[in-house]
């Protein structure tokens, strides 16, 4: 039943008015917190279905065709279902109409295993209104997507009879939105904190403001809000009116900036909206809101706005954290008060440089000069907070990033660009490369991130198909036999849940929980023991002191640590004199001096 606007705002005001009481959550002096904890990636559309009757409607998915459904969640990945032939037997002409239905209710459903697994912190995706499967073209920055929430459309009709403008007095919490609110409590009960995807260089063309200009033109209110290259000419036939696009993309039009940044008007409801996450119900307790921001194309909006807007946030909770979305490395960006940290891609660049090319790897010796940049350049404490991923929805995952070595970190990783790519299931071999390389994400100096699934044993390729839908043990999977490619084909592997490698997370997330040299301690390269196919690494705290060593190679290497100075061996066989196995590696305690 649809709730009308005035009775939902009725059932919303106690949840809002009450969630610093119900929980034992408190707010964060500072971003200490963040240091050292193990964060995991949603992509919320393919995380988990919990409520089909807000999937999506074919008129609510731009080019959806007349036998347009909701996907099946379980099937073959590559295969082209039926209804989907009607309008192409082609895999790539198809995938990007898939729907699976995602929503928060899924994710609440599976707060408890994120718990299990280890997690202290979520890290989603754009949540807010949009056309798209990702939803990197907001048409607001101020409502969670109606098919995220609980009464998808319901809260289109409410968002119709509301209209709402810039002006927070305007706005109103749509069920979508009291599902998110009700997420973070029940995230925050956990001691699991929640950062959303900020999305402020662009917009999606149903932005209000940029309807409006389409609508109006020069005298739409919002007419200087967007970079507007020529207006339409209503005295001549065709259609003059054109934007910038981000990447010259159309289907995202760029907010206008110049020297000072954004129009004041677009600063003004881009602060509002990101106030509105962060203390829901304004009353000063930010513990009721989300933790902090992932900033997307961060390099793509002026450092001028960036330094005013992280203020801006550090009023409203000194502990809220902000990392930003930059490739390369970004001490100075920090240093400069615009974000906290950034996500760690030069890590994840020497991860595959090492562990999974072959002909182009680099040596350990290479390896250890870059960490050891890495660590000059942003210090111990910023370290610390950076997330040190090894795949995402930009990237292809880890599993297949190992399968095909030697490329581009962010280029030619997909049959569709690179016919050659391999898109089959990693062997036992692959997988325990895998291993290794988590193992090493989960004992190095800084907040390593999961993305979802790589825990549960997903592969794929880039964009789209590091997007596939979540395995979960109590569902059925279609084996993945197709080939995204006319005429070639590929091994019928077997799709399910992999409790093994879940499992093996599990133990080396706990193992850093264990040890606080691993979560929060020093960083220094072991140099008597980093040669060829093996690095070592100390970790230490004033109370403890780790070495750990990864070999890489597939013969074993003698760990010459005397019998004298071991006080455990944390990880591994415990054998005399200590040796690394092929394709393992080791965790020792010593003893202090």
């Amino acid at each position: 039943m649809r709730l009308p606007a005035l009775l939902l705002s009725l059932v919303l005001l106690p949840a809002l008015s009450c969630q610093s009481q119900n929980t034992v959550f408190t707010r964060s002096a500072n971003t200490d917190w963040a240091k050292g904890i193990v964060w995991y990636q949603i992509f919320p559309e393919r995380f988990r279905n919990g409520d089909t009757a807000n999937d999506p409607t074919p008129e609510e998915v731009p080019g959806a065709y007349p036998s347009w459904r909701v996907h099946p969640w379980g099937s073959d990945w590559f295969e082209v279902q039926p209804y989907e032939q009607k309008k192409s037997k082609l895999f790539y002409d198809v995938v990007y109409f898939r729907r699976y239905g995602g929503d928060l209710i899924g994710v609440i459903e599976k707060l408890d295993y994120l718990k299990k697994l280890g997690v202290d912190a979520i890290y989603f995706n754009p949540l807010f209104e949009a056309a798209s499967l990702h939803k990197y073209d907001g048409a607001s920055f101020h409502h969670i997507d109606n098919n995220f929430g609980a009464d998808s459309k319901g809260d289109l009709e409410r968002l119709k009879q509301a209209a709402e403008t810039e002006e927070p007095s305007t706005w109103i919490w749509t069920s979508a939105d009291s599902v998110f609110l009700r997420l973070i409590r029940e995230a925050h009960k956990r001691d699991i904190r929640i950062v959303m995807d900020g999305v402020f260089n662009h917009t999606g063309p149903e932005f209000f403001a940029f309807e409006d200009v389409r609508k109006n033109g020069p005298q739409s209110r919002y007419a200087d809000w967007y970079d507007i290259k020529s207006w339409d000419d209503p005295a001549t036939p065709q259609n003059e009116f054109d934007y910038a696009g981000w990447w010259g993309f159309k289907g995202l039009p760029e907010f206008y900036e110049d020297e000072n940044g954004f129009r004041p008007a677009v600063w003004n409801y881009i602060f509002h909206a990101t106030a509105r996450w962060m203390d829901p119900n304004g009353d000063g307790d930010p513990s009721d809101g989300i933790d902090g921001w992932r900033l997307d194309v961060a390099d793509q909006v002026a450092p001028v706005f960036w330094k005013k807007w992280y203020r801006h946030i550090k009023e409203i909770n000194p502990g809220a954290l902000i990392v930003a979305e930059l490739w390369d490395e970004a001490s100075e960006a920090v240093k400069d008060q615009r974000f906290d940290g950034a996500m760690n891609y030069p890590f994840a660049y020497a991860m595959v440089d090492f562990f999974m090319d072959k002909n182009t790897a680099i040596d350990a010796a290479e390896l250890a000069a870059r960490l050891q940049k890495l660590y000059k350049a942003y210090g111990r404490n910023t370290l610390s907070l950076m997330w040190n991923l090894i795949d995402s929805h930009d990237t292809d995952r880890m599993a297949s990033m190992i399968l095909n070595p030697d490329l581009n970190f962010d280029r030619m990783r997909s049959p569709r660009d690179n016919p050659g790519y391999r898109v089959r299931k990693p062997n036992d071999t692959e997988r325990q490369k895998q291993k290794l390389v988590a193992a090493f994400q989960m004992t190095f100096i800084g907040a390593p991130m999961i993305y979802y699934g790589t825990e549960a044993g997903m592969w794929g390729s880039d964009d789209p198909d590091d997007r596939k839908p979540m395995l979960w043990d109590d569902m059925v999977y279609a084996n993945e036999k197709h080939h995204p490619l006319p005429g070639k084909t590929r091994p019928d592997d077997k799709n399910q849940f992999d409790r093994s490698l879940f499992d093996y997370y599990r133990r080396l997330i706990q193992m850093r929980r264990d040890y606080p040299a691993l979560s929060g301690g020093d960083f220094s390269v072991a140099e008597e023991f980093t040669s060829g196919d093996m690095v070592a690494f100390y970790r230490s705290t004033p109370g403890q002191r780790l070495l750990a060593a990864f070999n890489r190679g597939d013969a074993p290497r003698a760990l010459r640590v005397p019998d004298n100075s071991i006080a455990q061996v944390v990880w591994g066989e415990d054998s005399r004199p200590l040796t690394v196995g092929p394709r393992s590696f080791l965790v020792i305690r010593l003893k202090k001096k």
